[in-house]
């Protein structure tokens, strides 16, 4: 397993939620005028963030979970053995991180949503972090790769296939 994301990519951690029925969370961005989240057509995709400094990816998707849905009822079901990576499209990455980073290396996590599915809050997050998404609903993880934005499509195809055995009730 590597510990450490491939050079040259923003670290970043994503995050399955999954119910009871197997099923996952998907969230449609909010602000859709961020090439590098949203193409027409393309609005869902599961909750995702960078790593602060000093914090592991462990401790990142945590935090993420809480900001991106305020769920803090869910237990760790897996972590995908290796960061997955893509390219941001080069006219989309000199405009997003000022040509920073190439794209972003991910380190994936599954969770089960433990509580109430009335603990979703995508609105109003908690600590008061601007909302990422406008609306969210239970999907099929093999659907994940047609509904998020084309190039990240490789790294969800991966994603459903590390966490197949969880996407069952």
């Amino acid at each position: 397993m590597t510990n450490s994301p491939p050079s040259g990519y923003r670290p970043c951690v994503g995050l399955a939620l999954f119910n009871r029925e197997g099923l996952v969370f998907l969230g449609r961005r909010a602000n859709k005028r961020q090439p590098e989240h949203v193409a027409p057509g393309f609005e869902w995709q599961m909750p995702q963030g960078g790593i602060d400094p000093g914090e592991t990816p462990h401790q990142a998707a945590i935090r993420e979970l809480q900001e991106e849905t305020n769920v803090t009822s869910a237990s760790l079901l897996a972590e995908a053995p290796v960061w997955l990576s893509y390219d941001l499209p080069v006219d989309i990455g000199k405009q997003a991180w000022k040509g920073k980073w190439r794209g972003q290396a991910q380190k994936w996590f599954a969770f089960r949503l433990d509580g109430e599915e009335s603990e979703i809050d995508i609105l109003t997050p908690a600590g008061g972090h601007k909302a990422e998404f406008d609306a969210w609903r239970w999907g099929r993880l093999e659907e994940t790769p047609e509904l998020i934005i084309p190039f990240k499509q490789g790294v969800y195809r991966e994603v459903a296939k590390y966490f197949a055995p969880f996407a069952a009730a």
